[in-house]
């Protein structure tokens, strides 16, 4: 398993709070990452995962990381935090978490309210051109707010980009974005969050709340999705 932490580039389109923000790790197009029976995985998923990719303590460790970024960069700011249900819910309780004990236990701090939304743009293994937003209707209440978007996985970019559009014509005071997972894939539009957890090749994810057709969520680690596996849960 190969990792590297690099910085990425400012694109033009977000407005980094710090350089340090893009920090993220690297998983190498080639890495096959972990042998299954090296760790806990349900007996019902062993035959539909290739890999584990992401064990669970590293993301746990690299998401209380995210959390000190973030309140280093945000703290005295009220912030709305957004999740972006449903493949976001298990990232974002975590960080919610780690933020909520650094607010106890650090000159910095960054009250906080939450909400959620859901978007909708795969139709089984495949990223669609067309982004359904379920609950877009209440973002009004996010005007003049800062919000921080949490999200489970950046892969083409253009469903972020179709969300802070709509957020955008709610007038937010300010709007940054953190997702646990950035795919490099040739369909990506460019778009970057401010604070990336993982850098990952461009392969089906599943486990820690990212899901194929549902299934999945229920697995600790992210793992690499089998092509077995995604004839045995197509819809």
């Amino acid at each position: 398993m190969n990792f590297v932490c690099e910085n990425s580039p400012n694109n033009g389109k977000c407005d980094h709070l710090n350089p340090l923000s893009q920090k993220r790790k690297k998983i190498a197009d080639d890495s096959k990452g972990h042998e299954l029976s090296l760790f806990c995985v349900p007996k019902h998923y062993e035959e539909d995962l290739d890999s584990v990719i992401i064990p669970s303590g590293l993301i746990k460790d690299r998401t209380e990381r995210l959390a000190r970024d973030i309140v280093r960069d945000m703290g005295g700011h009220h912030i709305v935090a957004l999740c972006v249900l449903k493949g976001g819910y298990k990232f974002f309780a975590d960080l919610m978490d780690y933020i909520k004990t650094l607010n106890q236990n650090s000159d910095k701090s960054v009250p906080l309210t939450v909400d959620f939304i859901r978007l909708k743009s795969y139709s089984n293994d495949q990223s669609t051109n067309c982004v359904k937003v379920i609950g877009g209707d209440e973002l009004s209440a996010l005007t003049g707010k800062n919000v921080l978007i949490v999200e489970d996985i950046v892969e083409t970019g253009k469903t972020m980009e179709t969300l802070l559009k709509l957020l955008n014509e709610c007038h937010p005071k300010m709007v940054k974005v953190v997702s646990l997972l950035v795919k490099r894939t040739p369909r990506s539009s460019g778009y970057r969050p401010d604070y990336i957890g993982f850098e990952v090749p461009d392969k089906f994810l599943v486990g820690y709340a990212l899901d194929y057709n549902e299934y999945f969520r229920d697995l600790s680690h992210i793992c690499i999705l089998s092509d077995r596996a995604k004839e045995k849960y197509k819809v």
